[in-house]
């Protein structure tokens, strides 16, 4: 039998992980945060592509995975999202050149460390991750989602962990629960409810957080909850009445939003665990990169010292 499909059992008997990286989210951390004063050899920007550098050789070290992927967005204005609702992202500026440029060069280092990338123009990083740990779940791995995207938390399973790397935070399923007031597999229902103004998802008008999380904690579903309108107004709930008019109002948009909000399953995600397997990685490709790029002699000596 394949050692890699019929894995051992990890620390405190836990199954093993698959490290999963929300690679869009750190480079634009890092093209925020760090100086404009580091350029390439043909005299572009790349202070995304340094900061994001320095976050994965921190993150190589630290976790030391065996099998991790990274995912990139490839899909804001492409993503079956945007056919059903156009207005979905609509208000985030598209990257500008220099930006774009360096997400080419951070998928660049990646690969050069020998780590998997993930990209599509018609899913989003979430969507790559999330299909990944479920295709992965079915072979007895866990997952470590390396995110602060609070839209993962649907995806965890009782094994399974989210980590905020910048905050050193991870939790799992309760934490969830701690963080939101609604379970994994209500997260999607609940960001249907109260919007995400991340993605632009407007949400049902008068329903915030708490309200949300408390409809759910009592319907258990955004389908139960729209099957039963009528109880809203009697819940011991403010403006009850005026919620279950909201709701009763914009129930077909609140079950357009969910569409917008739970994360594809179907996506093209990892569908082994071979495939996540950290490659051996050639020193001369990522010594040229690194010429390139013009990283400094400490941050090559820390990228040589990960090559496999």
């Amino acid at each position: 039998m394949d050692v890699v499909n019929a894995p051992s059992s990890g620390p405190a008997n836990l199954p093993p992980a698959v490290h999963l990286v929300d690679g869009s989210l750190y480079v634009f951390r890092a093209w925020h945060s760090m100086p404009n004063e580091f350029f390439d050899a043909e005299g572009h920007p790349v202070n995304a592509v340094h900061g994001y550098t320095r976050f994965l050789c921190e993150l190589l070290e630290r976790a030391q995975p065996e099998h991790i992927a990274v995912a990139f967005d490839a899909s804001l204005t492409s993503s079956f999202r945007n056919a059903i609702y156009p207005s979905y992202k609509a208000n985030r500026e598209l990257p500008p050149p220099d930006l774009e440029r360096q997400f080419v060069q951070c998928r660049a280092i990646t690969e050069a460390l020998g780590i998997q990338v993930m990209i599509d123009h018609s899913f989003e990083a979430d969507d790559l991750i999330g299909s990944t740990v479920w295709n992965l779940r079915a072979l007895g791995w866990r997952s470590v989602i390396v995110s602060a995207d609070k839209d993962f938390g649907q995806l965890l399973g009782e094994h399974d962990e989210q980590w905020d790397y910048a905050r050193s935070t991870r939790w799992g399923p309760a934490g969830v629960h701690e963080k939101l007031g609604v379970h994994p597999h209500q997260v999607a229902d609940y960001l249907a409810l109260c919007g995400d103004a991340v993605d632009n998802i407007p949400g049902v008008p008068g329903v915030g957080a708490k309200t949300a999380a408390a409809l759910l904690t009592h319907f258990g579903s955004l389908d139960t909850l729209l099957d039963r309108i009528d109880e809203v107004a009697f819940l011991r709930l403010r403006g009850a009445a005026t919620c279950a008019a909201k709701l009763r109002e914009h129930a077909e948009q609140a079950r357009l939003y969910r569409r917008l909000t739970r994360i594809a399953l179907d996506a093209p995600g990892a569908i082994s665990v071979e495939s996540l397997l950290r490659r051996p990685s050639e020193p001369g490709s990522l010594d040229s990169l690194c010429e390139q790029l013009g990283f400094g002699a400490f941050t090559r000596s820390r990228l040589r010292a990960l090559l496999r």
